[in-house]
């Protein structure tokens, strides 16, 4: 059985969160003040209506700071107020497709963002350790299929994926110029793609499917063939903090790490995950194929290989992805349903924490 996040390691520690607002960062900031962290976010206020951030309160967070991860005096004072012990830092332009809309806005914030907090963190004296989150889309893929390892060629043919394997070369740089001097861990995580409730995001699949739902339009799938490494956004973030907590207390040296599902399990297309999610949300299961529409470029294919993660930190994905589709599948229809957000979301940390 997969590593779990340690509550006792946890509590009492003090946390800087970037990207609180956003969806994993949400989910990451109720998990973490649950077990005890004092988390202080770091964010703009969210982008989507409606958000999880709003629909979860912020009540339990030690301190929030709605500003630009690009500006040095708000990231000073941050600082000032958190006093971290460990930063995970998640703030990003994170879509591809708006990558290629607004691709300096994009590198300018994974990149010079990143590079603005690294650069706050060097004045930080109880610093201990920093996951900053990358992607799985930063290796060159080259439509292989192949499971890409940690050692594999960084590359990234759209903005966004280009910006964030620039920043693995931010971080790499940070280390060893001043923090490893300094005692502070610092590695990448790679997470793959994502699923959770509460995910309101646009172009992305399971948000899509939930606003075709409510307001009575056909779903368009860009790309119903392609495959990715589905995980649920649960398992990704006790990688992070399972990660975290292995470079607080030095049993690990790694540069950065795959989270991700095993590749023995198949590789599931977007069209039968979005079938699976219409048939656990009771919703017929009709899409329309927008393929053969003039638009971006995004990979067919990407895999992960997470077998460093399971030998360093003894962690593997806790859910199938079919049953991480499931546990999504079951977040928003209890949330159309009205079921409070809160209470669906601490519900199933309990019970994965329970296994």
């Amino acid at each position: 059985m997969s590593r779990l996040a340690n509550p006792s390691f946890w509590a009492g520690k003090r946390v800087l969160l970037t990207g609180h607002t956003g969806f994993k960062g949400s989910w990451a900031r109720l998990w973490l003040t649950q077990m005890g962290a004092l988390v202080t976010g770091y964010a703009l206020p969210p982008a989507a209506e409606p958000s999880l951030y709003a629909l979860l309160g912020s009540g339990e967070a030690a301190g929030e700071h709605l500003c630009d991860i690009r500006s040095g005096d708000a990231l000073a004072a941050a600082f000032r107020q958190c006093d971290p012990e460990i930063i995970l830092h998640m703030a990003a332009q994170p879509l591809v497709r708006e990558s290629y809309r607004t691709p300096a806005e994009t590198f300018d914030i994974n990149v010079m963002g990143t590079v603005r907090l690294l650069d706050a963190a060097r004045a930080a004296p109880a610093l201990k350790a920093i996951v900053v989150v990358t992607t799985d889309k930063v290796y060159r893929n080259d439509e292989s299929g192949r499971h890409f390892p940690e050692d594999a060629v960084l590359g990234g043919h759209d903005p966004y994926s280009g910006s964030k394997a620039a920043c693995e070369l931010v971080v790499s740089t940070w280390r060893d110029s001043f923090l490893h001097e300094r005692g502070v861990q610092m590695a990448t995580a790679r997470g793959g793609n994502v699923l959770g409730g509460g995910d309101f995001s646009v172009d992305r699949l399971v948000p899509d499917i939930v606003r075709a739902a409510q307001s009575g339009k056909t779903l368009d799938i860009r790309s119903p063939m392609a495959t990715r490494p589905w995980q649920h956004v649960l398992d990704c973030l006790n990688g992070y903090f399972v990660f975290a907590e292995a470079l607080h207390a030095g049993e690990t040296n790694v540069s950065a790490l795959n989270f991700g599902p095993s590749p023995t399990e198949r590789q599931i297309p977007v069209q039968d995950v979005a079938r699976a999610i219409q048939t656990a949300m009771g919703l017929p299961t009709e899409w329309r194929d927008t393929s053969s529409e003039q638009q971006p470029r995004e990979m067919m294919t990407l895999g992960l290989d997470p077998a460093l993660a399971a030998r360093t930190l003894s962690w593997s994905a806790r859910l199938s992805q079919d049953e991480a589709i499931d546990w999504a599948a079951r977040w928003y229809d209890g949330w159309r349903r009205g079921t409070d957000a809160r209470d669906l979301t601490l519900s199933q940390i309990d019970a994965f924490m329970r296994g």
